[in-house]
């Protein structure tokens, strides 16, 4: 019975037609520079419309250069054009359609818009779309080219920063500070893929192609090229972990800082980069990573607008003048089947992209639930070696050197204390030039906090480590009143354990405070401030 119905089945879903569902592949977001501004806005369409003619297999009607809107049918290579004009604003949207050259049943489809608000410079924004019945299409991401005439001819940037079709290169400590700087600005939105030279290189990596990566990566993503005097500078700023030196290559998300956790932002080992095949296949990976961070850090009717949207506000307008001029109603209801023919494709493109989002969140949510387990199944084997090791007579942090400053502390406690120890981003930065000058006295308080207090705590040792001296003039006691709350790796704790300096003291040189609890889930110390006095409501 049931192979019958399989056979039903499948007879059935033969005759069928394939599904065919669209894929946003990417999106970009900018303005364009130009004192200028309605010449910048003609300059940057007539470079699109120039693009779109060479695609389109024959030639654009008189209204696409006049900046009217227009349809244009070409079996496939379909080109639509709106233009809506109010008082404040004036929006030209154009899509382009573009069969794939080597994948029956793929089509590319192109979306630009490029607008004029008051007082505002010339508003550029992008999609990439693709539809193709394939259920998991593969697809190696390259910005479309008309971006790299618009970044020649008229000049694209975002958050003021140009984009340039090669990479930017970087050869001595002094223009390090440029990209550092650029790397830690908070409103920075797009990753920076860093490059460095090996020794031996003199001006271009042996095997990966940064000019290709930079023009594939153009307006979603940033490559710079460091020499390695550069490279030096990023390492003393943010230490080995989070630095790229020695012919190896680093992303760089947003929200990078001094205190982000290193292995958030992906690094990529010289010797991953070796041969021609290694270094394409980490290309790839780059820009797929900056085409999914395209769309999910710009929000979809805010930096970009969809060309739907704009052809339903404009149908809409066009409807309330036919009423206004009470136009026929076959005139009305024409217009009408429109609008509601484009919101129906709106509606779709939104189903779209929400599934999109959806899938996302799962695959986030199955990375985060397998990290979280590895975690805990390190946390334990750590400790399981530590504890052989000492069963063997042996001390695994006897020949620990500590940090002679606090420019190479936050460093050593990722390196020393990895897995037993960790800094919140609160406690990162208390150690950024804190007026408390003992940084190596703070160190061996921090590994006491990682062997003996940890080891108590795994065993249940709670009540035992209250007004434990850890050296002379330094004890770890409970915060009692002064516990507090707070959130680390999105979820909340208390830190109810700090360890203090002898005194009353409140001089800030002088006085050493490191507050933290311990997490039973992932077996760590969680430092949450150091190594200041912190406020409450008892001082």
């Amino acid at each position: 019975m049931s192979d019958n119905m399989d056979d039903t089945y499948s007879s059935a879903t033969r005759h069928m037609p394939r599904i065919v569902r669209e894929y946003e592949v990417l999106r970009i977001a900018g303005q364009i520079s130009g004192d200028r501004v309605p010449n910048a806005a003609n300059a940057a369409i007539r470079e699109v419309l120039k693009w779109a003619q060479r695609r389109c297999g024959g030639r654009l009607p008189s209204e696409a250069w006049e900046r009217k809107s227009f349809d244009y049918l070409s079996g496939g290579r379909n080109s639509s054009c709106v233009r809506l004009q109010s008082a404040t604003s004036d929006l030209w949207a154009i899509r382009a359609d573009d069969p794939d050259k080597t994948v029956a049943e793929r089509v590319w489809t192109t979306e630009v818009v490029v607008g004029l608000l008051q007082d505002q410079p010339v508003q550029f924004s992008a999609r990439l779309l693709v539809s193709t019945p394939e259920a998991d299409p593969q697809i190696e991401p390259h910005t479309p080219g008309f971006i790299q005439q618009v970044v020649e001819n008229c000049g694209l940037f975002k958050n003021k920063r140009p984009f340039f079709l090669a990479p930017t290169i970087f050869e001595t400590e002094e223009d390090a500070e440029e990209l550092i700087g650029y790397m830690i600005d908070p409103s920075r939105q797009l990753p920076i893929f860093v490059v460095t030279l090996a020794e031996n290189e003199q001006t271009n990596p042996a095997t990966l192609d940064t000019v290709a990566l930079s023009r594939a990566v153009l307006g979603i993503g940033y490559v710079a090229l460091l020499h390695p005097a550069a490279t030096w500078r990023l390492t003393e700023r943010f230490g080995k972990l989070r630095s790229v030196f020695g012919g190896a290559a680093r992303v760089y998300l947003p929200g990078f800082s001094d205190d982000a956790d290193p292995y958030i932002h992906h690094l990529v080992l010289a010797n991953q980069l070796e041969t021609v095949e290694s270094a394409a296949r980490a290309a790839r990976w780059m820009r797929q990573l900056a085409a999914k961070e395209s769309i999910l850090r710009t929000k979809l009717g805010r930096d970009v607008l969809s060309f739907a949207a704009i052809r339903n506000a404009n149908l809409q307008l066009r409807q309330e003048d036919l009423r206004n001029e009470d136009a026929s109603p076959n005139d009305q209801l024409k217009a009408a089947n429109e609008l509601i023919d484009s919101l129906k494709t709106q509606v779709s493109s939104l189903d779209s992209e929400q599934e999109y989002y959806v899938a996302e969140y799962e695959k986030e949510r199955s990375r985060a639930e397998l990290s979280e387990s590895q975690a805990q199944k390190s946390a334990y084997r750590i400790q399981q070696l530590i504890r052989q090791i000492k069963d063997k007579g042996d001390d695994p942090d006897m020949d620990i050197a500590f940090p002679a400053n606090w420019s190479e502390f936050s460093a050593w406690c990722d390196e020393k204390l990895a897995g037993r120890l960790v800094l919140t981003p609160n406690a990162h930065r208390g150690t950024r030039g804190p007026m408390f000058t003992d940084a190596e006295t703070a160190a061996r308080c921090l590994l006491w906090l990682a062997s003996d207090c940890r080891d108590q705590r795994i065993n249940g040792g709670g009540g035992s480590i209250n007004n434990v001296t850890i050296m002379d003039g330094i004890q770890n006691a409970s915060c009692g009143s002064d516990t507090y709350d707070f959130d680390w790796n999105g979820r909340r704790f208390s830190a109810d354990w700090h360890i203090k300096n002898g005194g009353n003291t409140r001089d800030p040189s002088r006085c050493l405070r490191i507050y933290y609890c311990f997490d039973p889930q992932t077996q760590q110390i969680v430092v949450s401030d150091m190594p200041a006095h912190r406020r409450s409501g008892a001082t």
